[in-house]
């Protein structure tokens, strides 16, 4: 590792907090880490961090150092993007985030396809839930539900994704047919958490065509929006999911779309965010691939919900 890359290393202890974050991330080592920021300091002569066993924090010359490292990054991102801005055929490396499921779901299949039209593309996939600093992190594309809060991230809308509420057959003969709000309130329902988040309220309109909230008696919260699916088809709760998370369970009558006559929001869009309107041909490309999977109007996981145009409102 020369000096920019070690410079750089730092930077990215600075944002993640800790060695043991980074190695993760690059799946290395945490002593290989601290090895590299040790020399570093020993190049500049001068210590860039206070260490405690609990916590790192910068020193004065280390947030200088830091200060330099970010521009030193924003440089050498820019470089390649302007490089790859002229190239006529999709070449070099693609770094792509994106939401567990939908990664899981769509953008694999999507890199897949990818590949076998474009090999000298290499491609790097990271699927988390967390919020993602796309420039400081790198990404030449996100695929997220909502426009991002940044206002320099150029947007393209991917697909819509619409709620449902569904219980298993079991659960729906336990407790009878839900036919109100007050039924569907009082029942037990597995809801999406995550630290800072609890996902246990839904918009809905009424019959004034008022914005209302839907409160749902959490008895399960899980950080995976895969087991809110899986808990459902257990039947002991009900549970308010995305369209994106039904995968078969309804055609193969392991769940039930419950309160139909509901008009509920929308979750959100499924957009793909990048840092450049300028982008490079490898990243447009890829947004088409993915697209063309998903479908244009009607997004392939609606598809898996028979009538679905015809329930909550739509």
């Amino acid at each position: 590792m020369d000096f920019p890359s070690r410079l750089l290393l730092l930077l990215e202890v600075a944002e993640l907090g800790s060695f043991s974050k980074v190695a993760e991330q690059r799946n290395v080592d945490r002593s290989v880490i601290s090895k590299q920021i040790n020399r570093l300091e020993h190049e500049l002569g001068v210590h860039l961090l206070n260490r405690t066993t609990r916590s790192l924090s910068l020193t004065a010359v280390g947030h200088e150092m830091v200060s330099q490292a970010k521009s030193l990054r924003t440089l050498l991102n820019d470089s390649h993007r302007l490089a790859q801005y002229y190239h006529s055929e999709p070449k070099g490396v693609l770094r792509i985030t994106s939401s567990t499921l939908f990664g899981r779901q769509h953008v694999q299949q999507a890199v897949l396809v990818f590949q076998q039209q474009y090999p000298d593309v290499d491609i790097e996939l990271r699927l988390e839930d967390r919020l993602i600093d796309m420039v400081g992190e790198g990404f030449d594309i996100g695929f997220r539900i909502g426009k991002p809060k940044d206002s320099n991230l150029i947007t393209r809308k991917i697909a819509r994704n619409r709620l449902l509420i569904v219980a298993a057959p079991e659960f729906i003969k336990k407790h009878g047919e839900i036919k109100t709000l007050e039924q569907l309130e009082a029942l037990p329902a597995a809801v999406y958490a995550a630290p800072g988040l609890l996902i246990d309220k839904f918009s809905y309109l009424d019959a004034n065509n008022e914005t209302k909230q839907l409160q749902l008696n959490v008895v399960y919260k899980v950080n995976d929006v895969e087991m809110i699916t899986q808990t459902a088809v257990a039947g002991n709760m009900l549970a308010v999911v995305a369209a994106q998370m039904i995968d078969n369970e309804i055609l193969e009558q392991k769940l039930i779309p419950v309160m139909t006559q509901l008009h509920l929001n929308d979750l959100g869009t499924f957009y793909a965010v990048y840092p450049h309107r300028d982008a490079p041909i490898k990243t447009k490309l890829f947004i088409n691939t993915l697209k063309a999977i998903i479908g244009e109007e009607v997004p392939i996981w609606e598809k898996k919900i028979p009538n679905f145009d015809k329930m909550y409102g739509h």
